[in-house]
């Protein structure tokens, strides 16, 4: 694994970790009615903290673009699932919470599932993406699923909706990168030109507002610790999927590598859902009747 890659990916994820915190604080002061509507984002403008949060999400998915242009979609997708660590770091500075056993159990659980996954995987590239019949159903595939799970999500929008929101914006967002990948190459190949010309790009920034909004929502009508662990374990689940699937990326495959790569995932989801879960993540301010008004803070 390059260096380079490495700590771009952190880099990206420590970044994605703070923004998320920011982003959590001020959605859940935003008016009930604004739930899945575009006027949210106006509401939200209004607040610096939540633009400082959206500054850092955007500097984390340009510093994930880059490692996602040197290493492959399935090495750096587990690497962003880290984000879960800063958020973490900057709520436990804010709440003053200890780590305790929960805490280093799941930095156990998530690091060392990174790390066996990493390890006994092997992720690289030599394989030849495959036809776009193949592309095109493993995308519809995962958007599907997450158009089912934001459906749901309205249904039970206070109880269990702002988790499938998180899912579903997990589950988009895994695509972003993969889409982010080959967006890419084609820069690299023809340049301006050969970007433009494809339909990657606007689909990236199709997905990435999409989710947004998904994520928004779901940091409104819940606290952080409901709705940032679906995402961030939804997030290298899709773009591995896809890295795989269709974009050529390569992993051990014999039943030992197989065995110790799905424990490796399995750890990495008990990790985030018990960093998710610790007394520092802020657990949100009481709801509120729909409102208006947004304070900024």
């Amino acid at each position: 694994m390059s260096l380079l890659v490495l700590v771009l990916a952190v880099g990206a994820a420590c970044c994605l970790g703070f923004g998320f915190v920011l982003q959590q604080q001020a959605a859940q002061r935003a008016p009930l009615d604004d739930f899945l509507s575009p006027r949210l984002f106006l509401d939200l403008m209004k607040v610096p903290r939540w633009l400082g949060g959206i500054a850092l999400m955007v500097a984390g998915m340009a510093l994930g673009a880059v490692a996602l242009g040197q290493g492959r979609l399935s090495l750096v997708e587990p690497l962003l699932a880290t984000n879960l660590l800063f958020a973490l770091a900057l709520s436990r500075r804010q709440t003053r919470q200890p780590l305790g056993r929960q805490g280093w159990a799941g930095l156990g659980l998530l690091a060392g599932g990174v790390t066996v996954f990493i390890v006994a995987g092997e992720p690289r590239g030599g394989g030849a993406p495959t036809g776009p019949l193949r592309h095109w159903l493993i995308i519809g595939a995962v958007l599907g699923l997450a158009l089912l799970l934001t459906t749901c999500a309205r249904r039970a929008r206070l109880t269990s909706g702002p988790m499938l929101l998180a899912l579903a914006a997990g589950l988009l967002y895994g695509v972003q990168d993969a889409l982010t990948r080959v967006s890419g190459e084609r820069f690299a190949q023809g340049g301006f030109a050969g970007l433009l010309t494809g339909w990657q790009p606007y689909a990236v920034l199709l997905l990435g507002v999409t989710g947004l909004l998904l994520v928004q929502s779901a940091f409104e009508t819940a606290p952080l610790r409901t709705s940032l662990p679906a995402l961030t374990a939804a997030q290298p689940i899709a773009g591995i999927v896809c890295g795989v699937g269709f974009l050529g990326d390569r992993l051990r495959t014999d039943a030992g590598a197989l065995t110790w790569e799905a424990c490796g995932l399995l750890a990495v989801i008990g990790g985030i859902v018990l960093l998710g879960m610790h007394p520092a993540m802020p657990q949100g301010a009481p709801r509120r009747e729909p409102v208006r008004e947004l304070q900024p803070q």
